[in-house]
């Protein structure tokens, strides 16, 4: 822990952590001495998420004009939020056990002829399928999980000296109540052993940062990042870290009956309490500004929101993504890495520019 300071110490709050320059507080060799915990990055919310088609927004619109609102945005491919300067992506997934429960959502039954036209193949398959909501807002960069992994792992192989990505997964289960829509089931045991069946599926252990790498030899993943665990920049540059942003109903399935996430592939959502804390979803930057500090100082990785549901672009409002930058939260979620010109010229962007900073909670 002390070693950890003093390397934070050694580098300047200016620097970028993923392409230091060489002068004074911006060495390579000070800042690969950090621990991965340190740094503060960029990332998108809802990454694989394309925009719902005109006519299908209608409907929804005509039927709830704020949930429109809030599911109006999109992102590229996966590659280009990562070529721009993301170093978290959320994932979110649906469990579909006999394949094909998805390929016909009710969003595009009801457009009829006029629906604009999208592959349902990949939904046809077997594997884990990602989507927002499984029959309004189904549109997606990667429908298969393992294909958005194949797109990440691809990258960080092409640019293996990134500092470490965050994906972080949500779990969803059940869906709308209306005639026609579509439940996703519970992701049971078989469900979570296919979560990390399809990582390590794509990725090899080295790729990885995993809770058993961070634990070592400590009786607890807890234990082990409150004494400073976590691995060096230099030896987390090139790999990707998975967290399960989920309910603690998904946690207790993930973890089975683990004393923390030996043998998992990905972190949880979870107390900084439990054996299994790693990683915590604080997501409100302002209101929940005590909480960040208290699980940074724990030694638990942190991500934010800059902003949420559209309104900061609608109404090109900062407040948020200051505040979240500020707090110290090693990755700051958007759905802004550029302007929707429809609303406003609002962006989200890592104050100082560059990939990654020193995280003002290392000052």
């Amino acid at each position: 822990m002390i070693a950890a300071l003093i390397a934070a110490a050694a580098v300047s709050a200016a620097c970028d952590l993923e392409a230091p320059s060489g002068k004074p507080g911006c060495t390579r060799v000070a800042v690969d001495a950090l621990p991965m915990n340190a740094l503060q990055a960029i990332g998108t919310h809802n990454s694989y998420k394309m925009a719902i088609a005109p006519n299908e927004m209608a409907m929804i619109r005509a039927v709830n004009p704020r949930e429109a609102d809030a599911i109006d945005y999109s992102h590229p491919p996966l590659n280009e939020q990562l070529k721009a300067g993301a170093r978290q992506l959320e994932i979110d997934m649906v469990y579909d056990p006999a394949p094909g429960a998805f390929a016909s959502p009710l969003g595009f039954r009801n457009a009829g002829a006029k629906a604009q036209p999208y592959d349902f193949a990949p939904l046809k398959e077997a594997g884990l399928k990602v989507l927002h909501e499984q029959s309004v807002d189904y549109r997606s960069v990667c429908p298969l999980f393992v294909d958005c992994l194949k797109d990440i792992r691809a990258w960080s192989k092409a640019n293996s000296d990134h500092v470490p990505i965050l994906v972080i997964m949500n779990l969803k289960e059940g869906g709308l109540a209306l005639p026609g829509a579509v439940k996703a089931p519970v992701f049971d045991a078989a469900a979570m052993d296919m979560i990390d069946a399809e990582i390590r599926s794509v990725f090899p252990e080295a790729a990885l940062i995993t809770p058993d790498q961070v634990q070592g030899r400590f009786p607890t993943l807890r234990e082990a990042v409150a004494a400073g665990g976590w691995p060096s920049l230099k030896a987390a540059r090139g790999r990707v870290m998975f967290a399960l942003d989920c309910s603690p109903g998904q946690a207790a399935r993930y973890r089975g009956d683990r004393k923390a996430l030996e043998g998992r592939a990905a972190f949880v959502n979870t107390d900084i309490a439990s054996p299994a804390a790693g990683y915590i979803t604080l997501n409100e930057p302002r209101e929940l500004a005590g909480q960040i500090a208290a699980a940074i100082d724990a030694g638990v990785i942190v991500r934010t929101r800059a902003d949420a549901d559209t309104r900061e672009a609608r109404t090109n409002d900062p407040t948020r993504q200051t505040a979240a930058f500020a707090s110290g939260a090693q990755y700051v979620s958007t759905d802004y890495m550029t302007p929707d010109t429809r609303f406003s010229a609002y962006v989200a962007a890592l104050p100082g520019g560059g990939k990654a900073r020193l995280s003002p909670a290392r000052k």
